[in-house]
């Protein structure tokens, strides 16, 4: 294994992301920061808005995962229940295929969408009509449905490499029914991102011709050997070690494509080994990686998979969740000009509100916990993402800005944020 694997490795560990984080989220505290300042005395009132959000949700605490599949319920609409239908007669393993077919196409096209594009579902007048992550969990799914990620017109359930290798921006053009009055923030990025998906799933089947070039390949891979359990740090891993190539618009490191993972000069060299001499000063999130594997709990779960260790897995450094602790005051930036400036997600002044954005929300979530008298155990970091953190940042931030954007501007291609 050459040394740029071995690095890179490091920093696919979910204990390397929070003890990363950790390390700038102490020199902010310490006030070594020229970017941001921590008011811890506003975390329990930012809990005390999460608790009331998620009784208000769900007032019996049966919460479940932050996950894609949440997007598929838009309306209240069961469209489990349609796909399960038209599942039937398959074997648990080709439904589990299918699902993360679905799953992994639906999350990599789920970044944001802009304020003001949204997706009708339906032909007629009064068809409901979704926007932002709602929209395009939809959107995604009647795609999917309709054959569109699958090369074999006779099997439209199904995404396979050679249909997302012809995924261009026209194609996605249809599937979010974007028009310029109509428009879709990142339209390129996310079909380049299609599309790379596509040549990676070609190139894992060159490689090992017992399997099919389709992202279902993940659970072939998580249960060879007959396996019932799997952590969730090993989803995740699997997740970033399969789709490593078709992450472009992340860091390079040594050579090698890393994704989610970008310098800071506060970010240490700790990991879960100790001190890692390869990589200082890289702090890694995998947002749009743990996401993903947020959202396939639930297929690996329905197949009879048991997924142990959730909470290594971190909360998700982006608008919202990291949105609710700019808006409820608990990270403040220095400068109230930063706040009004176009950022991209490699300034250091990203990286730095996003690694507070995990430490924090790890402390937030002790403090969720203790108001709706609930265990670490009972109720994992990715209940509470759900529950929860992600809608507080929507609300508060319908509550202080027109439109109900988030307090940052970030420029991005859409295969980030």
């Amino acid at each position: 294994m050459t040394e740029s694997r071995d690095f890179l490795a490091t920093l696919r560990e979910p204990a390397t992301i929070r003890l990363r984080c950790a390390a700038i989220t102490q020199s902010v505290a310490d006030g070594r920061s020229s970017f941001f300042q921590i008011d811890r005395s506003r975390l329990p009132a930012a809990a005390e808005r999460v608790a009331a959000l998620t009784l208000q949700r769900f007032p019996d605490l049966r919460i479940p995962f932050h996950s894609r599949w949440r997007h598929f319920e838009a309306g209240g609409v069961d469209r489990k229940a349609e796909l399960d239908t038209l599942l039937q007669g398959r074997s648990a393993a080709e439904v589990a295929r299918a699902q993360i077919d679905l799953t992994v196409v639906s999350v990599l096209l789920d970044a944001g969408a802009g304020p003001s594009w949204s997706y009708r579902e339906g032909a007629g007048a009064d068809a409901p009509t979704y926007s932002r992550s709602e929209g395009l969990g939809v959107a995604s799914f009647r795609a999917f449905v309709g054959g569109v990620f699958s090369s074999d017109g006779g099997q439209p359930l199904r995404a396979d490499g050679a249909a997302l290798h012809r995924v261009d921006a026209g194609t996605l053009r249809t599937v979010f029914q974007a028009t310029p009055g109509n428009p879709v923030v990142g339209l390129d990025g996310r079909a380049g991102l299609l599309s790379r998906l596509g040549d990676t799933l070609l190139a894992e089947r060159a490689r090992d011709s017992g399997i099919e070039a389709r992202p279902g390949l993940l659970y072939d891979r998580l249960t060879a050997g007959g396996r019932s359990t799997v952590a969730a740090a090993e989803v995740l891993g699997a997740v970033l070690r399969t789709f490593a190539p078709v992450w472009r618009s992340g860091s390079v490191i040594g050579g090698q494509p890393a994704g989610d993972v970008w310098p800071h000069r506060f970010a240490g060299s700790a990991c879960a080994a100790g001190r890692d001499t390869s990589t200082p000063g890289w702090v890694p999130f995998h947002k749009l990686s743990q996401w993903l594997t947020y959202s396939l709990l639930e297929p690996l779960q329905w197949a009879g998979v048991q997924v142990t260790g959730l909470d290594a897995l971190t909360g998700l450094p982006e608008y919202r969740n990291g949105g609710l602790l700019l808006d409820s005051g608990v990270i403040v930036a220095r400068r109230p000009r930063d706040m009004a400036a176009r950022w991209k997600p490699s300034d250091e002044f990203i990286v730095e509100w996003r690694a507070l954005t995990v430490s924090l929300l790890d402390e937030l979530a002790v403090l969720v916990r203790e108001r709706l008298g609930r265990t670490a155990e009972q109720l994992p970091l990715a209940c509470i993402l759900e529950g929860g953190t992600w809608g507080a940042g929507r609300q508060i931030a319908a509550e202080l800005r027109p439109g109900g954007v988030p307090p940052l501007q970030i420029d991005s291609d859409g295969t980030i944020f």
